[in-house]
């Protein structure tokens, strides 16, 4: 499964693709000295990570960096459907986990907390939708109704026992995917292992976007936003200050040159959502935004704005099929393109 969240990260109008370990000196007036910005890429959870970190010392900066990937490289451990050796794939292949670790056991909770308050919208256990839905778009058909019908009968959080001592599936064949979820979570963790290293401005771009502090010489970050039908442009530019952005739209990963089936799954009907073609969700926490761009998609527009609005911190941009735009009063929009 390829990644699922694409947003551009802009810094003065490019973006931001550097490859490797880079530093170059910046300043500003009200800076006690020069900071110097260094960039550092590497792939994980089915991804490009990439990290900008604002720091006075090469040796800190690298250092905090090597700790917020091992802090990444330890969520895939858990929580990657692409290695054989997770955590995850370990449930998804026999059924039940015993003694899992904490932190998946406080992904699963977070998750069936949103799926019980979305009347199953969000739902992790969409990976034999996926796989059907794949499988056939490999020879150019859709999936027959029988074939549909049997993979949404694999498909129920509620069929999911967690507790710190086990995980279990109480039906055969049950699978889950995390993907609509393990980069916020990631990125969360990355930014507690910068700051814990003393950064106070950087940002994790892990297919969501999570940041410590804010931009050493702009005070907020710009955020670009892709546009779901002009490939290559932006749709906007964001302010980010002490949130998180995240972003599922139904552009890149798609069975179907004319969006209609992609890689989100309403879990009620198998099938992709017909009403929207993006959504970016600014929260609190990039696993936050994460899992609601997720479920707010599958909503569609009018529950998923009731959503949003009821959601401590929660604001979104919505992008329809029709090429209507919506957002909510909170959602931090510096500028826009048309659509």
């Amino acid at each position: 499964m390829e990644r699922r969240k694409f947003i551009y990260l802009a810094f003065g109008g490019s973006a931001l693709g550097h490859l490797g370990w880079r530093g170059g000196a910046v300043g500003g007036a009200w800076l006690d000295r020069p900071l110097a910005k260094f960039t550092r890429s590497a792939f994980a959870l089915g991804t490009d990570v990439r990290m900008t970190v604002f720091n006075e010392d090469a040796l800190v900066a690298e250092a905090a960096v090597a700790s917020a990937f091992a802090a990444i490289e330890r969520v895939e451990g858990l929580m990657s459907i692409y290695r054989p050796d997770s955590e995850l794939s370990r449930l998804n292949r026999r059924g039940e986990l015993e003694n899992p670790h904490p932190d998946l056991v406080e992904v699963l909770r977070a998750a069936m907390g949103l799926s019980e308050q979305t009347g199953g919208a969000f739902d992790v256990t969409v990976q034999p939708l996926w796989e059907l839905h794949s499988q056939c778009a490999k020879v150019g058909v859709r999936p027959a109704e029988v074939d549909l019908r049997e993979a949404r009968g694999k498909v129920d959080w509620r069929q999911v026992d967690v507790s710190e001592k086990r995980i279990q599936y109480r039906r055969d064949d049950m699978r889950m995917t995390l993907n609509g979820i393990a980069q916020g979570f990631a990125a969360d963790a990355a930014c507690r292992a910068l700051a814990e290293q003393g950064i106070t401005s950087a940002l994790i771009d892990a297919g969501e976007i999570g940041s410590v502090g804010g931009h050493a010489r702009k005070g907020a970050w710009n955020i670009g936003i892709k546009h779901p039908r002009q490939p290559g442009d932006l749709l906007a530019l964001t302010r980010l200050e002490g949130r998180c952005l995240a972003t599922s739209g139904d552009y890149e990963t798609r069975f179907s040159d004319d969006f209609r089936n992609h890689h989100l799954f309403d879990p009620h009907t198998g099938d992709s959502p017909t009403e929207l073609a993006s959504v970016s969700v600014a929260a609190s926490t990039a696993f936050e935004a994460d899992a609601l761009s997720t479920a707010v998609f599958v909503l569609g527009l009018k529950d998923g704005l009731e959503l949003l609005e009821s959601t401590q911190g929660a604001d979104g941009l919505f992008v329809t099929k029709a090429g209507r735009v919506k957002r909510t009063s909170g959602f931090p929009l510096d500028r826009m393109q048309a659509m």
